[in-house]
């Protein structure tokens, strides 16, 4: 089944769709399997006969978007020819008309469904499939953001317990794929919305930073202490990148980046970026 921070991103998704497009209710939620969803949130419903439902893929007009991978809407929900009608009862209880339904697709895989919906029988506008599409877009993000923590968290717990050059069979250079891994990891966080989640992922960007044990010191990791940013910032800056290419990872301003590199350095006592990385990995602030 969805796990809570789903609820969270589904939430958000829907009270957008319904500022942005004036509908009064929406409602949706993910794919528990390949062929399943299960509504968990709603929007502006007088009753709870939505909730809970479970569409299949092909049935209703939910079911109808899941299995083409598409947008779809009928102008008149009770009577439409071209839906089934497993869930009219639901429907006729929260008294729809008008609806549209929209997929959840990340990496061409359907992993939920959006509706938003009138109680008056109106054909829909642009504006309202544009607002529809628009919310789904915003939950594929946030679901893409959460596979990819979740590919580098599973990637890089055994080597950061293992720490620099320790894994079995660990090829040359591996240890630098690690701190590209921590650097991937940290830009990510900000975009992360649940809490735990995001803890969960810094505090494996904070284990892979004390596994450099050929570098840290304890004593500096002590007197160091740079803002979340600026260990962004320099940890972009380990990995090659310039002031605006850090920028574009980490969803910042050049002068922004700019700002955080030079505070870093003053604070680490560097001069240089290349000091600066150093200093950084010796406090044991990155890998």
């Amino acid at each position: 089944m969805p796990e809570p921070v789903d609820a969270v991103e589904m939430r958000t998704a829907l009270a957008g769709l319904r500022r942005t497009s004036g509908l009064p209710v929406a409602f949706g939620g993910l794919l528990s399997d390949a062929r399943h969803a299960r509504i968990g949130e709603l929007d502006g419903a007088r009753t709870g006969a939505l909730r809970g439902l479970v569409i299949s893929a092909g049935s209703g007009l939910g079911g109808k978007a899941i299995a083409l991978a598409r947008p779809c809407a009928v102008t008149d929900y009770p009577v439409s020819r071209h839906i089934s009608h497993e869930y009219d009862t639901a429907v006729a209880a929260e008294g729809l008309r008008s609806v549209v339904a929209v997929p959840v697709v990340v990496r061409r895989t359907v992993r939920g469904v959006l509706y938003g919906a009138l109680r008056t029988p109106v054909s829909l506008g642009d504006r309202t499939f544009d607002a529809a599409v628009a919310a789904a877009r915003d939950v594929e993000q946030a679901l893409a953001v959460r596979d990819e923590v979740r590919e580098l968290l599973a990637l890089t717990r055994e080597q950061a317990a293992a720490g620099p050059g320790t894994a079995p069979g660990a090829a040359p250079g591996a240890w630098e794929d690690v701190r590209e891994a921590h650097r991937e990891l940290r830009a990510l966080a900000p975009r992360v919305a649940d809490p735990a989640l995001r803890d969960a992922l810094l505090a494996v960007c904070g284990r892979l930073a004390s596994a450099s044990g050929t570098w840290a010191t304890p004593a500096a990791a002590v007197e160091v202490r740079l803002a979340p940013r600026e260990v962004d910032v320099v940890a972009c800056v380990a990995a090659g990148a310039t002031n605006a290419a850090a920028a574009r990872q980490l969803g910042l301003r050049p002068e922004t980046v700019k700002g955080y590199l030079r505070s870093a350095m003053r604070k680490l006592g560097a001069h240089t970026r290349l000091e600066a990385v150093v200093a950084a990995r010796r406090a044991g602030l990155l890998p």
